[in-house]
């Protein structure tokens, strides 16, 4: 057995050693334990110790209105940098670069540097590829240092080989080099879905491209986008900025800000108001950069990819668990740099009303289904013993506590006060804080709904331009949808979540959902205005 052997962790069934694999076993019943145990002791206390809990419901509340109030600076914070790194001339930056540095890469000129560019794709339509491709092509980095490939899934090759004919027709002289592949069907120890796609399409270009033509690896940049993601023109130019600035340029992942406004005029109110939600989470998250970690398009060193295995194809949240991959693998040294750039990908949305919900569902659930990430870095901090202490613990509580609270807050937020009242009994119901409790929790709670406003703005201010055919009380509508956000947080944020570690507590593992992806036709007029 390898020494870093724990590093290739998918399940606990992959663990040989029984005493491991039961302790695995538990760090995979963690979250679901504690979260469960949460609501159950939310209930009996209520039953119980109802004056403690209405105290405690207070102080939660509060809690909560000032981390609203917190987070509401980190978004304005996060939208302001965002508009800047916008307007920047990253080539001119990039020419102001005083080569060679201290860096570990071997690089005379910013030029020097390769982009490769992975986009897994399973069955979308032409209409979803394509503007992923125009966005490339449309980049103010030389296209003579980017590599693209195209991995399909060879199981949707029937609806997908026109759509890669037309792409390969249209696009195969703009880039330094354009690469189809197709992921095999079957292949042993995989998950199918984007983690062993990823792969796959990584060893296909190291085989095809970068060994033979010699690339030096520390001085390739590998993207790791979904199939509609679409990069803002400056995204590659900066990307190479904070790669060559970077202490540690091989040692360290790039988040930028995922906007999900490709299609945002099209999909129906509960999908606009979630998409948003996350965007604004992401962009938050980049005010923290201690704590973040990789989500969704990412990009990072090849070199880091090929030192650590490429990316687990046995694995459903592959995006955050190539982070802890390398965390674990480089004892600790690495980490997510915030790329304040956006890039543009696409809202939830399907045939029906009715079918977006549930993908809106299913995808929220398989995104909770990260909690599988704290058995995993648990494990690894347990056989790790180079990586600093006060990293482990600092690590393990915000990823455990963000998943806990990801299943449970809204659940205790908008339940919790009425526990106390309906379970406290008669002694309890006579009392003062009874009285007050609904009061002083609805004053708290609307104070706190008040940071709706910030995010009516920012919604608004992020729309691409409206449709000629939409009327001009459209986006009034948009602000109004905002009211639905508690709905959302319970149904289709703590609901799922709990689904999620429910499934992973009980063994019942996930397999990878895809989010279908749709887009409508536009008007002649709405193309002539877009």
């Amino acid at each position: 057995m390898s020494e870093n052997y724990y590093l290739k962790i998918g399940t606990a069934k992959d663990l040989k050693d029984p005493k491991e694999r039961r302790l695995y076993r538990f760090f995979e019943m963690l979250p679901g334990l504690l979260s469960f145990s949460v609501l159950i002791l939310a209930v009996i206390f209520s039953w119980k110790l109802p004056l403690a809990v209405a105290f405690f419901i207070i102080i939660y509340d509060l809690y909560w209105f000032i981390r609203s109030i917190y987070f509401s600076f980190h978004l304005r914070a996060g939208y302001d940098r965002m508009k800047a790194y916008e307007e920047t001339n990253w080539l001119g930056e990039l020419e102001k670069i005083e080569m060679p540095r201290k860096n570990g890469l071997k690089v005379v000129s910013w030029r020097d540097l390769y982009h490769l560019v992975i986009l897994p794709m399973y069955k979308e339509p032409l209409a979803v590829v394509r503007p992923c491709f125009l966005a490339l092509r449309e980049s103010d980095y030389p296209k003579d240092r980017m590599i693209v490939v195209l991995s399909c899934e060879e199981g949707g090759r029937e609806l997908s080989e026109e759509t890669v004919k037309k792409i390969s027709e249209e696009f195969k002289n703009d880039f330094f080099k354009l690469l189809i592949t197709w992921h095999p069907q079957g292949l042993p120890g995989e998950i199918p879905g984007h983690g062993s796609n990823d792969a796959w399409a990584g060893k296909f270009a190291l085989k095809e491209i970068i060994d033979p033509l010699r690339i030096p690896y520390e001085n390739t940049i590998i993207s790791s986008f979904d199939i509609d993601t679409c990069a803002f023109p400056k995204y590659f130019s900066c990307l190479s900025y904070h790669y060559l600035t970077a202490e540690k340029p091989t040692r360290t992942s790039f988040q930028p800000i995922p906007l999900y406004i490709n299609n945002i005029w099209q999909t129906p109110v509960i999908s606009r108001v979630f998409a948003f939600s996350s965007t604004f989470w992401h962009t938050m998250n980049q005010e923290r950069p201690e704590k973040l970690i990789t989500f969704s398009s990412h990009s990072m060193s090849f070199k880091a990819l090929v030192d650590v295995g490429f990316k687990r194809p046995n694995v459903v949240s592959d995006d955050s668990r190539i982070f802890w991959q390398c965390f674990l693998q480089f004892d600790g040294d690495y980490r997510t740099v915030p790329l304040y750039y956006p890039v543009s990908m696409d809202a939830n949305a399907a045939g029906s009303f009715w079918q977006t919900m549930k993908n809106i569902y299913r995808q929220q659930k398989r995104w909770a289904y990260g909690a599988d990430e704290v058995p995993y870095f648990l494990f690894g901090f347990l056989k790790n013993k180079k990586i600093p202490f006060s990293k482990k613990v600092s690590f393990s509580w915000e990823a455990i506590e963000g998943y806990v609270s990801w299943a449970t807050s809204a659940i205790l937020i908008f339940f919790l006060g009425w526990l106390p009242l309906r379970l406290g009994g008669s002694d309890f119901a006579h009392t003062l804080v009874s009285y007050n409790l609904p009061l002083i929790t609805s004053w708290i709670l609307t104070f706190s709904m008040m940071g709706l406003l910030i995010s009516v703005y920012f919604s608004l201010i992020l729309l691409p331009p409206k449709p000629l055919s939409y009327g001009r009380y459209k986006y009034l509508y948009f602000a109004l949808e905002w009211l639905l956000l508690p709905t959302i947080m319970i149904f289709f944020t703590a609901i799922p979540a709990l689904d999620a570690q429910t499934r992973l507590m009980l063994g019942k593992y996930m397999g990878f959902w895809v989010t279908p992806k749709t887009r409508q036709e536009l008007s002649k007029n709405q193309k002539k205005q877009n």
